[in-house]
C-alpha cells in the first residue's frame, strides 16, 4: 500500500479514537503491519502536521498516539465552548425535559398533552444528547414508549437520584409550566444552559 495513503489512514484512525488513542500494538494490528513500521508511519505524519502547521497535533501519551489541539489555542476553545448562542436549550427542549423528569416514565402523547403542542423534535434532540431514554413501554394500545431521564442527566445536575429534584410547588403543571421549568434549571446553581455539554435545539 502506498505510504503516503497509510499516513491518511492513520491520520484517520486517530481522529476516530478520541482521547483514547491507539499503541503502536492496536496500529499495527489494524494496518496489518510491523508495529515498528507502524510507528514510524505516525512520526512521520507527526511531522508532516508539524511542517504544515495545522491546527491538530499528534502527541504520545502513555504509550498510545491520539490526536490533540495546541495550548496556545486553548482561550479560542473557551470562547467556543461558552458562547450562549450555540450551546442554548430551545423553550421547547426545556419544557420537555421539565415535564419528563417531574412525570417520568411519561409517553409522548403525555407530554403533547401537557404542553400542547407537537413534541417529537424536541424528545428527538433530547434523547440524541443522552439527557432523556426510553425506559419501556406503556400498557395501552400500540404500545408507546416510556421517557425518562438519564444518568447524564443527574451528572449533568449533579443529583444523586431522581428523587433529589427540587420539590415542585403544589400547583396544576399543564397552568405553570414556565414556573415549573425555572426551577428544575434553578438546581444548576445559577448557571444557565449555556454551555457546550449540551447542545440541543428545536
Amino acid at each position: 500500500m502506498d505510504y503516503q495513503h497509510l499516513k491518511k489512514i492513520i491520520e484517520g484512525l486517530l481522529f476516530m479514537a478520541g482521547d483514547e488513542g491507539l499503541n503502536k500494538r492496536q496500529l499495527g494490528d489494524i494496518l496489518e503491519l510491523n508495529m515498528e513500521f507502524a510507528v514510524e508511519l505516525v512520526h512521520d505524519l507527526q511531522r508532516d502536521l508539524e511542517r504544515e502547521g495545522r491546527g491538530v497535533q499528534i502527541s504520545e501519551v502513555a504509550g498510545s498516539f491520539r490526536m490533540t489541539t495546541h495550548p496556545e489555542h486553548a482561550p479560542y476553545f473557551e470562547r467556543m465552548a461558552y458562547t450562549p448562542t450555540r450551546a442554548q436549550l430551545s423553550q421547547a427542549a426545556l419544557e420537555t425535559l421539565s415535564i419528563v423528569a417531574y412525570r417520568q416514565p411519561i409517553t409522548r402523547i403525555d407530554v403533547e398533552e401537557i404542553r400542547g403542542v407537537k413534541s417529537d423534535r424536541a424528545i428527538q434532540s433530547l434523547v440524541s444528547k443522552d439527557l432523556i431514554e426510553e425506559v419501556g413501554r406503556a400498557e395501552a394500545i400500540g404500545r408507546p414508549i416510556l421517557y425518562g431521564t438519564t444518568k447524564a442527566f443527574l451528572d449533568y445536575f449533579g443529583l444523586p437520584s431522581i428523587k433529589d429534584l427540587p420539590e415542585p410547588k403544589q400547583v396544576n403543571m399543564e397552568d405553570e409550566l414556565d414556573e415549573h421549568t425555572q426551577l428544575l434549571f434553578e438546581k444548576l446553581d445559577g448557571r444557565q444552559m449555556t454551555i457546550d455539554e449540551v447542545k440541543i435545539e428545536e
